[in-house]
């Protein structure tokens, strides 16, 4: 019997598999453009997740149609989707090396996100002026010199006194600390650490639960996700 029930495991997973196998194979043949990852199958029977361009997304075995929305459980009223936008979107805080970030505390600083940044991004700026309209939060500042021109203004502003407040001028008014001056500065472990966590683009935001957004994200749509996660 249980030499039996070993058998039928075994059976059961291969054949769950070749499932997503033949998925993958599908969309290969029928439609390579279209690159679809992290495909898996869901508990919808013949219906399989993935993520394409950052949106959840799902399809059926022959690969000829991809559906975007979300998918809910009827029983407990679970967003499934939802769990594997959090799941596929998040990194673990506790490795992101805090001293390396410009630390700017607003009322009691008691909710955190980490910013990764460029001074010479468009969106960055814009981003900048939604964190101004937040209370009650830490924003870890890590300086990305993704472009050429960003590199040495950006260390320049770690020899300042209040280098927070070298950067609000840097990104907000154009400012650029002025002489030649040098001293120690994360940039060159900020990039690294970029290339570690996947973050290709400015601005990104990272929640202190982990989850990962793109983009300037508007101050109401930063609150909402603190809400939704009870942050």
């Amino acid at each position: 019997m249980k030499k039996a029930i070993l058998l039928a495991t075994a059976f059961i997973s291969t054949f769950t598999f070749a499932n997503v196998d033949t998925v993958k194979t599908n969309l290969a043949k029928n439609n390579p453009d279209v690159n679809v990852q992290n495909i898996q199958a869901t508990e919808m029977k013949g219906i399989y997740s993935g993520s394409l361009n950052g949106q959840i997304v799902y399809l059926n075995d022959d690969a000829q149609h991809i559906l975007a929305g979300s998918m809910v459980r009827l029983k407990d009223k679970q967003n499934l989707t939802k769990n594997l936008v959090i799941q596929q979107s998040s990194l673990d805080w506790k490795k992101l090396p805090l001293n390396d970030a410009i630390k700017v505390v607003k009322g009691n600083g008691k909710r955190q996100i980490a910013v990764f940044t460029d001074p010479n991004c468009r969106y960055c700026k814009e981003l900048e002026v939604e964190l101004k309209k937040l209370n009650n939060v830490t924003i870890n500042i890590f300086v990305l010199a993704f472009k050429p021109q960003s590199v040495a203004p950006s260390k320049k502003i770690f020899c300042e006194k209040n280098p927070a407040q070298a950067w609000d001028d840097l990104i907000s008014k154009g400012y650029e600390p002025t002489g030649n001056k040098s001293c120690e500065n994360p940039i060159d472990r900020n990039l690294a650490l970029a290339r570690t966590l996947g973050i290709s683009g400015t601005p990104t935001i990272i929640f202190s639960n982990g989850f990962k957004v793109s983009g300037a994200y508007p101050a109401e749509q930063i609150e909402q996700i603190f809400k939704e996660f009870g942050l």
